[in-house]
């Protein structure tokens, strides 16, 4: 299954290489100080991550032609479908990515919407 990318003015996607700090690998942790630094090594890279993924909504919302596109019903359903199918293959719960893309998802289009209004007015 692939996903694809929106593409930049120039007609080439040049993305940005999220660093994720070293850390022990999970089955070699021996204490909770190793777990921790795992975790938050991680957590700084997705909040990198997840702030890409805004700026891409932000493109969305100024892209869009009218309100009414900005929430998609079959896309949403399309992304989480993507989501499960990527969780499975590398083995995160179906119970922890379905629930979290969807908020994602949520919190995601509200912040569309409100560049969406902020940029027409």
């Amino acid at each position: 299954m692939f996903w694809s990318a929106p593409l930049s003015a120039d007609g080439l996607h040049h993305p940005q290489i999220v660093a994720v700090d070293a850390r022990v690998d999970p089955a070699a942790c021996r204490s909770m100080v190793e777990v921790r630094q795992g975790v938050d090594a991680l957590d700084r890279a997705l909040v990198a991550l997840l702030a890409e993924r805004q700026r891409y909504m932000d493109a969305a919302a100024r892209i869009k032609p009218d309100r009414g596109a900005v929430h998609d019903d079959a896309r949403i359903e399309d992304v989480v479908a993507k989501v499960l199918a990527s969780a499975e293959a590398h083995h995160l719960s179906p119970a922890i990515a379905e629930p979290v893309w969807r908020t994602l998802i949520d919190r995601s289009i509200a912040h569309e919407f409100s560049v969406y209004d902020r940029t027409r007015s």
